[in-house]
């Protein structure tokens, strides 16, 4: 029997590696643009979902609007776009006639071996702290890990496999047959990169229209807190849960409708928290904690210091580390000599589960949710409604 063991590995012709490897970077490059425009609708389009939202799981969405979508002040896809960028910038070079097959590609290598580490890094905090995946970062991932292999795979065919040496002959190659091109492109991209640490727009930041003493604020005959109009045209009645990111993004919307038709538009705040301890149709562990925070506004709304605390909370519902009572009473203007019982009185009890029964009684199954002319829209408001309210 003939051993083929040591029959050796013929090598395809280098540029099948080569644009093998350009088109992937093309394609990591076009996912990490799909991502950074999804990620900006996401906190800036108040209908937008995108097409990978399909479950608590598998959500695109609530990827992004985690605090580990945010690196050093720019959208982890935006650098996704820088870095494809760079590479793409790099591969003419070990295209070249100079680079002779085996230029560049070890310090591809080390650049790809740092994504794909970070992609794992990435991988590991959707498993363990967002427990959702988004599926088009499942796809960078790939991409990542693909491009790693195949900077790998073209050295191995097509140079001597001494890394660490090969990586310093780059440098020497870059350096010394294409200096003025790199310091050129050095400028360029160290520009860009130190206008995203600085300078980049943090639209993730939502935030409600500053307070203004022409906006009238009271309660209704039921004791509910509202905020707009006296004698509005349309009343909009919401059900929110302060953990709940699409019920913030929605709530600031409408908070700066009214701040421009505060004479048209009344919003009547009802609490509706999905925590299981308080909503019977809750079943499992979920948004935990935001009853207590539901609890914190009704008592500062009896201190007359309701719309303030309830911004507060709408802005830290989202935040990692645990919430001090105390400090939230203090930024919202409340006296911190209340204690916690007082925060937990009966009576703030009574009026959080009118709102969780009555929502039920409307056929509430998730929030945000809102009463307009007595008809139930459920996540947002349709954009004909919207259309109607600012015409």
């Amino acid at each position: 029997m003939k051993d083929n063991s040591s029959k050796p590995v013929i090598p395809l012709p280098f540029p099948v590696y080569f644009w093998t490897f350009v088109g992937l970077a093309i394609m990591g490059l076009a996912d990490a643009i799909y991502l950074s425009i999804s990620h900006y609708r996401v906190y800036t389009d108040i209908g937008y979902a995108s097409f990978c939202a399909i479950s608590k799981a598998i959500n695109c969405d609530t990827v992004s609007q985690s605090p580990y979508s945010i690196l050093w002040g720019a959208p982890v896809p935006v650098w996704g776009v820088f870095g494809y960028l760079c590479v793409l910038v790099l591969l003419p070079f070990a295209g070249s006639k100079e680079a002779g097959k085996e230029r560049i590609w070890p310090f591809l290598f080390w650049i790809f071996l740092g994504f794909s580490l970070y992609s794992l890094a990435l991988g590991l905090i959707s498993a363990l702290y967002i427990h959702s995946y988004c599926m088009m970062c499942i796809v960078s991932y790939a991409i990542n890990f693909l491009l790693l292999f195949y900077a790998w795979l073209i050295r191995r065919r097509f140079g001597n496999n001494r890394l660490i040496a090969d990586s310093f002959l780059d440098v020497r190659f870059l350096w010394h047959k294409k200096r003025p091109r790199i310091m050129l492109l050095t400028l360029v991209f160290g520009a860009v990169f130190l206008a995203m640490i600085t300078k980049f727009p943090a639209y993730w930041n939502l935030a409600p229209p500053p307070p203004s003493e022409s906006i009238s604020t009271g309660v209704t005959e039921d004791g509910h807190p509202w905020i707009g109009a006296i004698a509005p045209v349309i009343e909009i009645t919401e059900f929110t849960d302060y953990q709940c990111f699409q019920c913030k993004k929605m709530h600031f919307f409408l908070r700066r409708l009214i701040d421009t038709h505060s004479d048209k538009i009344r919003l009547v705040h009802r609490h509706y928290p999905m925590d299981h301890k308080v909503n019977p149709i809750v079943k499992e562990p979920f948004h935990v904690g935001s009853a207590a925070m539901s609890l914190l506004a009704i008592h500062a709304q009896s201190k007359g210091k309701f719309w303030e605390m309830n911004d507060i909370l709408f802005n830290t519902g989202l935040a990692e580390e645990a919430i001090n009572t105390k400090t939230l009473l203090k930024q919202a203007g409340v006296d911190t000599g209340d204690t916690a019982m007082n925060i937990y009185d009966p009576q703030n009890q009574i009026r959080l589960l009118t709102d969780v029964r009555d929502g039920m009684k409307l056929g509430i199954t998730g929030t945000p949710a809102y009463i307009i002319e007595e008809q139930l829209y459920l996540g947002q408001i349709p954009p004909d409604i919207l259309a109607k309210i600012i015409k």
